[in-house]
């Protein structure tokens, strides 16, 4: 099935690889124009290059508010009125219980996760309200669902997301400005080498055994919720592979017509 969207305007973060660069693709492909934001400033370039729309790169860490403001106010009067925000802007660091977390591991991901996502939706918002149209869309997880062993301050970050994603439903009723959180679970991107700073090793053997989802399967679910009638929200989409029951629950055996 083909989804149009053309000329819409959308601004994707953490648009460098993973499921940001995959949705930044789906967009492309669904005719939008893109703002693509993400602090690897030489990808977005690579990726700007190979999509046959129109593009802005901004080269942002979202954990910085007055860049992210600064960002967005800033943006050249053709790019102003975004449609759709993506907030895909995340990431995860290893694996530990709480009495023994880096410090700068926790500030890391409640930084991005969180306050990043935060700052965003700020800036870009009030401009949605006052043109009475827009369509926020936040990546959350299915960690954000379900706490598991030595995650407490990731599943934290993304049980944030999900009261963000219903509160801003709250603060946006009487709007026709929608809210969407799209909640994968295993996806196999960057995320787990990024987790484990770098580890390609320990990161490859947390998709041992099973078919996991890949940015693009998470692409064409956010983008069947950006192209939905305007009378329609899709509140909330949690995503599994068939293998996986729960955020922490896996079956790593082959299964009957999945390779």
């Amino acid at each position: 099935m083909s989804y149009s969207l053309t000329g819409k305007i959308v601004l994707v973060t953490g648009a460098s690889s993973g499921i940001g660069e995959a949705c930044a693709r789906a967009f492309a492909d669904a005719g939008a124009k893109l703002i693509l934001a993400a602090r690897r400033h030489e990808r977005l370039q690579a990726l700007a290059a190979e999509l046959k729309v129109p593009t802005h790169l901004i080269e942002l860490d979202v954990r910085d508010q007055k860049a992210v403001a600064k960002a967005i106010a800033e943006l050249p009067a053709e790019w102003h009125d975004i449609d759709i925000l993506l907030n895909n802007a995340g990431l995860s660091r290893a694996l530990a219980k709480l009495q023994e977390y880096d410090i700068t591991d926790i500030d890391e991901m409640v930084d991005t996760n969180v306050k990043g996502l935060l700052y965003v939706t700020r800036a870009v918002t009030p401009g949605m309200v006052a043109r009475q149209r827009g369509h926020i869309i936040n990546i959350g997880s299915t960690a954000g669902h379900w706490t598991y062993a030595n995650g407490a301050v990731y599943c934290a970050t993304k049980a944030a997301v999900k009261s963000i994603s219903e509160g801003l439903k709250f603060d946006l009723n009487g709007t026709p400005i929608r809210v969407t959180s799209v909640d994968p679970g295993l996806v196999e991107t960057e995320f787990s080498i990024v987790r484990f700073h770098g580890d390609a090793e320990r990161a490859k053997k947390v998709y041992d055994g099973i078919r996991p989802l890949t940015g693009e399967d998470v692409a064409d679910v956010v983008l069947f919720c950006a192209t939905r009638p305007a009378h329609v929200n899709v509140n909330d989409v949690i995503m599994m592979p068939v293998a996986q029951a729960s955020a922490s629950v896996v079956y790593r055996q082959p299964l009957p017509g999945i390779s």
